[in-house]
């Protein structure tokens, strides 16, 4: 049903959880696509061995590239974008095929609930050591979650018409970092209104170490870039955009933001709080013109 797009970067302990917990929990016979970073630590012939599509650069070319490059590989008409470090809770897919039935047309961009490292905490290891598959199992019905409004962008479904409308994902955020939002502004500026999270689809996430890894000062470094970008690129940073227009993102003390998806998203409200907002946004965008910020 889905073509599901996996970037690794030498990680096959995640990436065996990740497969495997797609292969025992869907309910339906999805493809897996798998782009290879590297792979000097046995990804490539694990792949093999079990028979699973994948793509390969000698290098780490990092999210948008690696989604691109595999997308092409694409045979099913929803692409969906995954993280190499999920585990996919059974029932996850159902609630995306739901809600295709329910909207009957394309305009949509749906996403799963991160639980662990995402929107919802719960520990079941935080390693893959110490990932305990039964303890998230019995719990999963006691785990409160609710469809809400916007995106947590990964996993995230759309559909391979509005991929290509689009053109996937934007290679200047490469190798990661603001990245995801962008690609959330393209399918914005193409007239897709209904950013919806999935309360009921669920995967464990360990955390962002899919091809960023784990250093520290990385994560900082492209946080900052990429919201430079994004900003250069469509004139507000990624925090106002998730603010104003999907209804989603960081509140004033910078704690995430979740409503209840109750339809379609609209143009923003502009009242004084937008603008006063808007002028901070164009102050820093200013300086950065006259530091001649480039990417």
């Amino acid at each position: 049903m889905f073509s599901i797009l996996i970037p690794t970067f030498n990680n096959l302990n995640y990436l065996k959880i990740c497969i495997e917990s797609l292969r025992k929990n869907s309910n339906f016979n999805h493809e897996i696509i798998v782009h290879v970073n590297e792979g000097t630590d046995g990804t490539i012939e694990y792949l093999n061995k079990n028979k699973i599509k994948y793509t390969h650069t000698n290098e780490n070319i990092g999210m948008p590239r690696a989604l691109n490059i595999s997308s092409k590989e694409a045979r099913l008409n929803y692409i969906l974008i995954s993280h190499d470090d999920f585990y996919y809770c059974p029932g996850w897919d159902m609630e995306f095929e739901k809600e295709i039935k329910l909207l009957k047309h394309n305009n949509f961009y749906f996403s799963g609930t991160m639980v662990g490292a995402g929107q919802v905490y719960f520990d079941a290891g935080d390693k893959y050591e110490s990932f305990n598959e039964s303890k998230l199992l019995n719990n999963l019905e006691s785990i409160k979650t609710f469809n809400f409004q916007g995106t947590t962008k990964c996993p995230g479904l759309v559909h391979k018409d509005i991929w290509s409308k689009v053109g996937g994902w934007s290679e200047e955020f490469s190798p990661t970092g603001g990245d995801d939002t962008d690609f959330a502004m393209k399918l914005w500026k193409n007239d897709v209104r209904i950013f919806k999270g999935l309360g009921k689809s669920l995967a464990y996430h360990f955390g962002s170490i899919t091809t960023r890894k784990k250093d520290k000062s990385l994560f900082t470094y492209l946080g900052s870039r990429g919201n430079k970008i994004f900003l250069m690129k469509w004139g507000m940073t990624i925090n106002f955009f998730e603010k104003f227009y999907l209804k989603s993102g960081l509140d004033n003390k910078k704690k995430l933001i979740f409503k209840k998806f109750d339809g379609p998203l609209k143009n923003p409200h502009k009242n004084f709080n937008f603008y006063l907002e808007l002028f901070k946004v164009k102050v820093i965008k200013f300086y950065l013109t006259l530091t001649k910020f480039k990417y």
